[in-house]
């Protein structure tokens, strides 16, 4: 059993973590002139998820499991719709996501694509090798997705409510995201049941636990990476066109 002292010190970090993250975030998508990079920033992630769940898929099916299988296919089928959705929100703000791939290489943008601060806390002792989706341990990705995908339905749910209601652009991302949070809480509801799949309560929880931990040292870390750079990040954002919004992406 962990010590009452320890006890305190995980739960203030852990607070103080996810609470510096929530005035951050919901700060950053309420801004106007902030909305378009961190809306970016969430097209990305959302998006960049696809290959990586889709190949989870493949590999579950050739391992016989079919109902881990269909609900990765699904998470990636989501995932998909997440990005339009962030991707039209950015449309209607008349910004497209840079395309990285077809900027010059330079010694600057390779170290702004290596591993964020978050991300290497969170996956501190993997190399990036062992978390490819041909090799990486199904308990480790359950359980570190797990985590990530209950926040973001309590985050992006957050930010939806910081939206106001008289702007239209701004109503429309609110109906987008308050979808986007059901979504991740499903699919944290199928990790769970899949840790429970294959071990005990016992060892679900106790791998829960654990990861998040991990989760409250990476926003940590992230926090701090943050105030180091005094709030500044790099711009995830260009102008586009306007362009026709597909409605049907929030109602979906």
């Amino acid at each position: 059993m962990y010590g009452l002292d320890t006890v305190i010190h995980q739960t203030t970090n852990r607070t103080a973590g996810s609470s510096a993250f929530a005035y951050y975030s919901a700060a950053q998508i309420r801004d106007s002139k902030t909305r378009p990079n961190i809306l970016a920033g969430f097209q990305l992630a959302e998006s960049g998820s696809v290959p990586f769940l889709s190949a989870l898929s493949d590999r579950a099916a050739a391992e016989g499991d079919t109902w881990l299988a269909e609900k990765l296919a699904k998470h990636a089928s989501d995932e998909t719709r997440h990005g339009k959705i962030f991707a039209h929100a950015l449309q209607q703000l008349n910004k497209q996501v840079i395309d990285f791939k077809r900027q010059p290489q330079t010694t600057t943008t390779k170290k702004s694509q290596q591993r964020s601060p978050f991300f290497a806390a969170f996956f501190e002792g993997y190399t990036q090798e062992q978390l490819k989706p041909a090799v990486i341990d199904w308990d480790v990705f359950m359980a570190s997705t797990y985590i990530l995908e209950l926040d973001a339905s309590k985050d992006f749910a957050r930010m939806a409510k910081v939206l106001p209601d008289y702007e239209s652009t701004a109503r429309n991302l609110k109906l987008g995201m308050l979808c986007i949070a059901q979504d991740e809480t499903g699919h944290a509801t199928y990790l769970y049941e899949a840790m429970m799949r294959r071990m005990s309560a016992t060892e679900v929880q106790k791998l829960v636990d654990m990861w998040r931990t991990r989760k409250v040292n990476a926003l940590l870390a992230m926090v701090g990476g943050i105030l180091q750079r005094n709030g500044e990040t790099r711009s995830l954002v260009q102008d586009s066109a306007p362009s026709e919004i597909d409605s049907e992406l929030v109602a979906t």
